[in-house]
């Protein structure tokens, strides 16, 4: 079967922005806000008519991601560089964990409906929000093992709605590796499709 290498380089851009906002949020306790909402807003999307309406059916709004996902195909391995690859191995583990406990996979969907009903009180980027996220990543994510040790300014990393942000944001990677794998994507892909992974990221962002 021909693979759809937009779709899958979407999808794994998410996951990559999410990482990144990740370790923003863990050495400054701040991160992109508009890049935030794209992937907490993926978040929301339960049967998207396709892969780019997952992030607002625009693929410019996962810049971060694309450019982080462009750093790590270029093995550039610089100390932080080689920390958002085990951020990003670390949610493939948790997505294959996920995938293959059904109970979970329910508790999360619904979970993620329920949203909706604070959303008719709260915005997406309130610290009520976060700390909904957060609690359904320590609730679901977190007891199917392989936590990710996240690595930052310990001042920043005490901070509670950093720890929210954080968590709901690691929660939005999930959602990402989750539709990666649904559109076709692999482990494998990183090592022997790169050229046409970074064909879709330079075509992507030549719009930005």
């Amino acid at each position: 079967m021909v693979k759809n290498y937009y779709d899958i380089t979407l999808a794994l851009s998410g996951l990559c922005q999410s990482i990144r906002l990740v370790q923003q949020l863990a050495y400054e306790g701040i991160c992109d806000k508009d890049a935030l909402h794209a992937s907490l807003n993926s978040l929301l999307q339960i049967d998207p008519p396709s892969t780019l309406a997952v992030y607002g059916n625009n693929d410019v709004a996962l810049k971060i991601g694309l450019e982080t996902l462009q750093c790590i195909l270029n093995i550039n391995h610089q100390p932080l560089s080689t920390e958002l690859i085990r951020y990003a191995l670390g949610i493939m583990v948790l997505e294959r964990k996920l995938s293959t406990n059904k109970s979970a996979l329910n508790i999360l969907g619904g979970r993620i409906s329920q949203l909706d009903r604070q959303l008719a009180h709260f915005n997406l980027g309130t610290d009520v929000m976060f700390s909904l996220l957060a609690s359904i990543y320590t609730d679901v994510i977190s007891p199917l093992g392989a936590r990710i040790q996240v690595l930052g300014n310990p001042d920043k990393l005490k901070n509670q709605l950093v720890q929210d942000k954080i968590r709901a944001t690691l929660l939005a990677g999930i959602r990402s590796a989750v539709l990666w794998k649904q559109r076709g994507g692999g482990r494998w892909q990183l090592m022997f499709s790169r050229h046409h992974l970074l064909k879709q990221i330079q075509s992507i962002l030549a719009r930005c």
